[in-house]
This record gives structure tokens, sequence and C-alpha cells, in this order.
């Protein structure tokens, strides 16, 4: 029997017009995704260089750019204070997470654990469930904090963490997300590397921590630029356990500017939305290099 020779042959490749048309498809897909992302960034950068009149009638462009409206509203508020808050949270936080989630991650990948599997299947499950559903129960284990805020030894009595540096930063620090991606790469570093370490008589923590560590810096590169981004813009915790001015991070301080309805600040506002939004910017063209390496590299390994 014979097989002819369009059926047996290999496929035919596309045509050269077939994929122009799909590259250019592509691109108006690209650039249509791309307008309406930054569109809100343009007009709130172009609503900042307004005046209050302007903004009531409504149009794209300003009259006249007002650059002075970033100056009125950095005095308008301590923004400084501000800035330096949400700094030193987003620090914080990171340091926080890169300790803990490096060492658990390192744990689950490269230690013979009893219930490793179990436990990398809850990291997992936590990955599912919302911060809202556990906004109650983490406020509550911060207020009982023992001997914190005038707790006794049972935490009760006091206020615990609320109100405080340790409750800003430690509840959020340690991300089962963190974890999980820190020990993706953990996995596809060989084994034979910490078995050379331990031949020579390095420790445990010191296979971690000079072995194993330095080869995952786009691991680590990915997860500070996502902690600090959560921490920078964090709103509803620092809004539930604080109540100190001289505590409140950058986007609670931008609240200030919509206290009466009636009368809201919009140019002196979205000028400290651009300023608190320009940090993260430079943050991530620095670090996107690394970081998108980093998230092309997480798979699920086994």
């Amino acid at each position: 029997m014979t097989v002819s020779g369009s059926a047996a042959g290999p496929a035919a490749a596309p045509k050269p017009s077939t994929i122009r048309v799909g590259r250019i498809l592509l691109y108006v897909v690209l650039t249509v995704g791309s307008i309406l992302m930054i569109t809100p960034f343009v007009w709130m950068v172009l609503t900042a260089l307004k005046s209050n009149q302007e903004i009531m009638d409504f149009s794209w462009l300003p009259n006249e750019l007002r650059w002075r409206n970033f100056t009125e509203a950095m005095e308008t508020a301590p923004f400084l204070r501000y800035f330096r808050n949400s700094l030193f949270i987003a620090v914080g936080e990171t340091l926080f997470t890169l300790a803990v989630c490096t060492t658990a991650g390192y744990a689950l990948a490269k230690l013979p654990l009893r219930g490793s599997k179990a436990l990398l299947n809850y990291f997992i499950v936590l990955l599912l469930v919302p911060f809202q559903i556990i906004l109650v129960p983490l406020f509550l284990i911060v207020k009982s904090i023992p001997l914190f805020g005038g707790n006794n030894i049972l935490g009760q009595g006091g206020i615990g963490w609320l109100n405080s540096w340790w409750g800003l930063i430690i509840p959020l620090g340690a991300a089962p997300l963190f974890t999980f991606l820190a020990r993706q790469f953990f996995v596809s570093l060989p084994d034979e590397l910490a078995q050379a370490a331990r031949v020579d008589g390095l420790g445990e923590f010191g296979i971690f921590w000079r072995i194993m560590t330095p080869l995952i810096k786009p691991a680590l590169i990915t997860i500070c630029v996502f902690q600090i981004e959560a921490a920078w813009n964090g709103f509803l915790w620092p809004l539930m356990i604080t109540t100190s001015d001289s505590m409140r991070p950058l986007q609670l301080g931008l609240a200030i500017f919509a206290q009466n309805p009636d009368d809201i600040q919009w140019p002196y506002l979205m000028a400290g939305t651009a300023l608190a939004a320009l940090p993260m910017i430079v943050l991530f063209v620095f670090a996107q290099k690394r970081f998108i390496e980093g998230m092309a590299n997480v798979g699920i390994k086994g």
C-alpha cells in the first residue's frame, strides 16, 4: 500500500503572509494593552499639574503647568515623615522576608525533613488564601502578643504590637509565596554542591549562606521587588493597627487630602500619588533584568 507524499511528508510551513498578519495582530493587542495600562498614570500626572478649576471643568491637558503643586503638596502634609515611615517598613519587611523565607525554602528543598512534601503542599494551599480572610485573626494575634504593649504573660491587659513597628513589619514579613519561590530556586541547584561542601567540613548554615544563596540572586531580587512593592503600597494593615500619625506610612498619609469629600484637593492628592509611585518605578527599572529572569525561571520542580 502506497502512502501519498502529501500525507506522509512534513507539515507545510506557515506562509510568510500568515506570520506577518499574526505579528501585526500581536503588536496591536500589546499596543492597546499598553495604552490602557499607562492611561491612568498619565491622567494622574496631568491632574497633578492642573488647578482646581481645570479639574472641575475636566480637560486632559492643563492650561498651565503648575509644578508648584508638588511642593505645595509636600508642605500641606508631613510627606517626608510619611516617606521615611514607608521606607523603614519596606526595608524592615524585606530583610525579615529574606531571612525567613530563604531559610525555609532551603530547608524544604535540600534538607531531609520528614513531611517536607506535606509542608510544601501547605504552602501552596496558603497561596490561594486571600489576605482579607486572615486579617481579623492576624489582628487578634498581634493584639495578644505576650509582654508587649502592657500585656501580661498570657497576652492580656494591653495592646500588644498594635501601633508599633513590630506590628507593622513582622506579621507581613513571612509570606508563603516567597518561601515557595525560594524553594523552587534551591531545588534547581545540584545536590553535589552541598555534598562537596559537607565533605570539606562546612556546616549546614555555611552551605546555605556561602554556597547556595549566592547562586539564587535572581530569586532574591524578585522577592525584594515584590515585597518592597507590597510594603510600600500597604494601606489596609497599617490602617487597622496604627493610631499615631507619627507612624503613618505614605499611603495612609495620602488619605489626608481626601478627608473632606466635599473639598478634595485633587491636584495635591495626585501630586502626592505621583511622588509615591516614583520610587517603585525607579526600583523596577533598575531591577527589571534580574526580576524578569527570576520570574522566567520559576517552575513546578519536584
